[in-house]
């Protein structure tokens, strides 16, 4: 208003810059005497908000094509608008740093127990569970809870990937927290922290704050969908999603995932009834006793797998049979001696004959729950008894999830509803562990379509996540219809290194340029994606239409995506709140693969036109 002239000048200058640049700018200028002096242009930084709506602007003005826009925004960006953010404007202090498990910003007052965690939110408290580390025990507080902070633990710890499943902000291997169960406390570097006080956990950077800090909730346009829409239009990859409930599988479609690349079956088994049955089975003394206890499992698979088979009709769904440690749905030796210790101490103080009784039975349970725990207990469970091995050794076990997954099947079938089958063999390391698992499947298969007249369709194939098996890919493709690389025990195997312990050195390699990245967040290109590699070519080697994909945590990283696309994989799987992200970055490998190629083309044309040249000169001089 005070300087109209000069302000249709300047609105015209930038509109000039922008369709040259065909970007939007951000311009210097000041203004002396009436006169508009432009001092400087350059590309304007941008929110993931205004990335992508900037993007489907130009996109709309011809300014810029589709396939520029898809590139102009990066996943960094995208994943902004698909969690919440803790306030920008903050100047709150970092109380600790651990990993970014999971992303999104939430606040909350500090438990220590996971039934306090659900009792304080049943009350309509706002909680953050902060654990030494987590497991199945504690899944219902983690559900209850706005965030989980763990003291131990890597980015593939139980805390990291079940929060990463529930789209719950995590924070896990925050070293610096000192974690007391008993004073109900932590510390940071002398620092105290009581049960009650706020704290606000950031999942994408890592950060835990003390109070409570405001955060910027995400909001979908349909600017985002629209680019979304063009980036599946350019990407070869198809994404699938990681996730083992109904409700994962619905959120997983709402995100625009194309099927299950991973249903982890343990997770079936969290929460206290289902803890309390599959405890029973590990316990089990003997085989009569143990179909027992998977008596009572078994209805309680089958309809999550209704559940799933119908949120994704139309789409494949791959399940993966029992694969973790049995110790990990049994209680910590540590925490049982505590308790131990507790009652023994309220057996001193019981104020009647009753209430004795009633401590001394509790001692003794616990005392043989505690010598159970000790007799399964293995020095490296993780290379243990565990996956196919559990299987082979406990047919019943596998014979029992086989029964539900095509008992579901069979019942959404009868809906009318199509079933897109895959069942998946864990820690398969020697071709006749699979081979011997798959005709188990199949002895099933037959038995239940039989008892409903039914026929169901499905393929059989296996998780490669160790190295001997990428290295064998060939003998064990003969016994398998698709591969899924598991490049979370992958990368394990191949490092020698522990995923849950790993938080202790690997910011130091960081730091210190022994490596670039961490393993468990990007693929390890030379080693573990070597194997990956070699482990695809053997296996097509013998089936050159085998199916193949990843279905670890590097699934929705964009540098391993495009690593995935590069080596002709048929797709990835990742954590539903990440698919978006996948799908763009499938969408730029695709694009910047495309791109190569045409410059390589265009440099061996240029270099066939400069041959026929010389040639021509040197044949005229002749």
């Amino acid at each position: 208003k005070e300087l109209p002239k000069v302000y249709e000048q300047f609105n015209a200058i930038t509109q000039l810059l922008e369709k040259h640049y065909h970007d939007m700018q951000d311009c210097e200028f000041t203004i002396e005497r009436g006169k508009l002096w432009m001092l400087q242009t350059r590309t304007g930084k941008r929110t993931g908000a205004a990335a992508v709506r900037i993007a489907v602007d130009m996109a709309s003005e011809k300014l810029i094509d589709r396939a520029t826009a898809v590139q102009r925004v990066t996943p960094e960006q995208l994943d902004q608008l698909l969690h919440p953010t803790v306030d920008p404007k903050t100047d709150a202090r970092v109380l600790a740093t651990g990993l970014p498990a999971s992303p999104g910003a939430a606040h909350g007052k500090v438990v220590f127990s996971p039934d306090e965690a659900e009792e304080m939110a049943r009350e309509g408290e706002e909680v953050v569970l902060v654990r030494q580390e987590t497991s199945p025990d504690d899944f219902h507080g983690m559900v209850a809870a706005q965030a989980i902070v763990t003291a131990r633990g890597g980015m593939t710890s139980h805390a990291a990937v079940v929060a990463r499943g529930m789209g719950k902000t995590c924070v896990s291997g925050a070293t610096a927290l000192e974690v007391d169960y008993s004073q109900q406390q932590f510390s940071v570097n002398g620092e105290v922290v009581t049960k009650g006080e706020w704290i606000t956990v950031d999942g994408s950077t890592g950060r835990v704050f003390l109070g409570k800090i405001p955060t910027v909730q995400p909001s979908l346009g349909p600017d985002f969908y629209e680019l979304m829409k063009w980036a599946d239009d350019f990407r070869t990859l198809t994404v699938r999603a990681n996730a083992d409930t109904p409700h994962d599988a619905r959120v997983a479609r709402s995100m625009g995932a194309e099927g299950i690349g991973l249903c982890r079956t343990e997770h079936m088994f969290f929460g206290d009834k289902r803890l309390a049955s599959m405890r029973q089975m590990i316990l089990a003394d003997g085989t009569g006793a143990r179909e027992k206890a998977l008596e009572q499992l078994l209805p309680l698979q089958r309809g999550d797998f209704v559940g799933i088979f119908r949120e994704m009709a139309g789409f494949p769904v791959t399940i993966r049979l029992l694969d973790p440690p049995l110790h990990e749905f049994l209680p910590n030796v540590d925490e049982l001696l505590g308790e131990l210790s507790e009652l023994k101490m309220a057996l001193r103080h019981a104020g009647t004959l009753a209430d004795m009784d009633h401590l001394l039975d509790e001692i003794d349970e616990k005392r043989q729950l505690l010598h159970h725990v000790n007799k399964i207990r293995e020095a490296n469970p993780m290379l243990g008894f565990r996956g196919c091995r559990l299987g082979l050794l406990f047919p019943e076990v596998t014979r029992m999830q086989c029964r539900a997954i095509f008992e579901a099947a069979c019942q959404v079938k009868g809906e009318r509803k199509q079933v897109t089958l895959e069942i998946m063999v864990p820690l398969v390391s020697i071709s006749e562990e699979l081979k011997q698992q798959a005709e188990m499947i199949h002895d099933v298969a037959r038995e239940v379509t039989g008892e409903h007249g039914m026929k169901i369709e499905y393929a059989v194939g296996t998780m490669i996540e160790l190295p001997r098996a990428a290295l064998t890919a060939g003998k064990i493709a003969e016994h398998a219809d698709f591969f899924s690389f598991g490049t979370n025990d992958l990368t394990q195997t191949t490092f020698g290194l522990s995923r849950d312990d790993s938080g202790r050195f690997l910011p130091a390699y960081i730091d210190r340029k022994i490596l670039s990245d961490d393993p468990f967040q990007v693929l390890d290109r030379e080693g573990v994606g070597e194997l990956v590699r070699l482990g695809t070519e053997r296996g097509r080697s013998v089936k050159p239409d085998l199916k193949v994909g990843i279905c670890g945590e590097h699934g929705g990283d964009p540098s391993s995506i495009a690593f995935c696309n590069e080596i002709g994989l048929n797709y990835v799987s990742c954590s539903p709140y990440r698919v978006p992200v996948a799908r763009l970055a499938a969408a730029h490998a695709a694009l910047e693969a495309e791109a190569k190629a045409a410059a390589e083309a265009a440099a061996v044309s240029a270099a066939d036109e400069d041959a026929r040249v010389r040639e021509a000169v040197g044949a005229s001089q002749v």
